[in-house]
């Protein structure tokens, strides 16, 4: 949260927020009207893990449908792309999610 506060602050100028459905889905953040990030302490993100960020897609708002988590390697299941946090941090902060 810290980082994406400091770059929505500092960098970007855009809100950051989150998303809530009615059926009690949430997303962790939004970042301006673009970008979904979901965020996972966990090694091996599952499928179940994702069911907020697929829900949120079904809607087709946002541009970018991130989870974040403590994976090794970079991947893409569904259309959904999990980051380990040191690369979704040098993303961010190189520009590619503004």
């Amino acid at each position: 949260m810290h980082e994406l506060s400091s770059f929505a602050d500092y960098a970007s100028g855009e809100t950051l927020g989150y998303w809530r459905s009615t059926s009690g889905f949430k997303v962790d953040f939004i970042l301006g009207d673009h970008t979904a990030v979901e965020v996972k302490a966990k090694e091996n993100v599952s499928p179940r893990d994702l069911r907020s960020l697929r829900a949120l897609a079904e809607e087709r708002m946002f541009k970018r449908y991130l989870c974040v988590s403590l994976e090794q390697r970079p991947r893409t299941v569904d259309g959904i792309r999990v980051l380990p946090f040191e690369t979704f941090l040098e993303s961010l902060w190189a520009g590619e999610y503004a």
